[in-house]
């Protein structure tokens, strides 16, 4: 009786022993838990913050369809036409080709006008579209298709080569329209789509964030204020809208950084408050004006700082002044370093271009600069910045002109 009772209670303990070594495998959870309502036993090794059971847990977004829907019919194709041939045919160099169609295809293409594809964004119910520069750029023809499949010819109202936009006007009733969004409000991190004709295909949506604020110094264009996404921007997107997740319009899509010629995640827009302002200047005046007081500033570097024997490390130097300007009335010379115009700091040439340029020609600014390490106020009249080189419309406008 007794022997049976002790193998009862060794198979017992073989028993426990062999679950408690899978529980402890599997669920190692189980032993640091005990009571109804797991109340843990062991204490944690440091402080640590953990997230609320009820904070993050919540539904994400599953859908922008909402958004896309509201901004999509405001979207449209563009295509611009110009008389000139296109590049020859590469299979015109394949002599089988050249056996069967002779030069005919190769002399068809050339007689048709080079053609260019890009998107547009619908801004009033007059007819008025927002689109890149340079993707109407020499056209004899314009033509923009909507969401909705109507078609219409479009006139150029005006162009600012120095931003990349240009304003169409079409004659169509029931236009829809975008919604102005809120630069003030947009942050990094946030949720934006892209919404244009990449590569012809149609009208179709990205989705990514925005990846930095204010970029510049690219040369792309002269006044560079851009919005950097990682939305797949593709050619064909020039002119698109770049929408926050109510649908409403950040930025004009335009231009892309890549080797490969395809979206590689870094893409620019130009903020809607820019668009806005060069819109409302074009319908009001036809042109873009801009106030110049004509000098050649340079970023203050080290070095620079150095070789003039400048206490200031940052800033702008000016490095030359057109003779008769409003600078050199004013009394700038070379080798100043400019501080503020009129209370706005200048840490480099970008800020000294865009300060100037919100300035009305005609008015006087109060410029603080540094000759010979000593402070000197001086009162500039702003003139009329020049139109740039035709020549340079379809390139980078030189940035180093002031």
């Amino acid at each position: 009786m007794l022997r049976r009772f002790w193998l009862f209670f060794a198979q017992a303990v073989t028993v426990l022993l062999a679950l408690m070594f899978i529980v402890a495998t599997l669920k190692p959870q189980w032993l640091t838990r005990q009571g109804q309502f797991g109340k843990q036993l062991a204490e944690p090794i440091v402080a640590l913050r953990e997230v609320a059971p009820s904070i993050g847990t919540g539904p994400a977004t599953a859908s922008y369809a909402d958004a896309a829907q509201k901004a999509m019919p405001a979207v449209v194709n563009v295509f611009s036409s110009k008389d000139g041939a296109l590049p020859p045919d590469p299979r015109a160099k394949d002599p089988l080709f050249r056996y069967f169609f002779g030069d005919r295809g190769n002399r068809k293409q050339q007689e048709e006008p080079a053609t260019n594809l890009g998107s547009g964004v619908i801004v009033s119910s007059e007819g008025y579209i927002l689109t890149n520069q340079h993707v109407v750029d020499g056209a004899q023809k314009i033509e923009i298709s909507l969401a909705d499949g109507r078609t219409a010819d479009a006139k150029v109202i005006g162009v600012d080569p120095e931003t990349d936009l240009a304003v169409l006007k079409v004659n169509l009733t029931n236009l829809p329209t975008i919604t102005l969004g809120r630069m003030d409000q947009a942050r990094v991190g946030d949720v934006v789509l892209a919404i244009g004709n990449p590569f012809g295909v149609g009208q179709t949506v990205t989705m990514g964030i925005i990846s930095a604020l204010g970029r510049n110094h690219l040369g792309i264009n002269t006044f560079e204020n851009f919005i950097q996404t990682d939305a797949p921007i593709n050619p064909g997107n020039s002119g698109g809208a770049l929408v926050d997740v109510n649908g409403n319009l950040l930025g004009i899509n335009t231009a892309i950084y890549s080797r490969s010629g395809g979206s590689l995640g870094i893409g620019f827009a130009i903020p809607v408050s820019t668009a806005r302002s060069v819109l409302e200047s074009i319908i009001t005046t036809g042109t873009v004006t801009r106030g110049w007081i004509g000098v050649e500033p340079q970023d203050v570097t080290p070095e620079i700082a150095e070789s003039f024997g400048l206490e200031q490390k940052t800033g702008t130097i000016i490095t030359g002044v057109l003779q008769g300007g409003p600078a050199d009335k004013a009394g700038i010379k070379p080798g100043d370093v400019l501080q503020s115009v009129n209370g706005e700091e200048i840490t480099d040439t970008t800020r000294l271009l865009n300060v100037i340029a919100q300035i009305k020609p005609g008015t006087d600014a109060k410029i603080r600069l540094i000759r010979k390490n000593k402070p000197i106020d001086l009162t500039v009249m702003i003139g009329k910045r020049p139109p740039p080189p035709k020549q340079a419309s379809s390139e980078n406008d030189d940035q180093s002109d002031e």
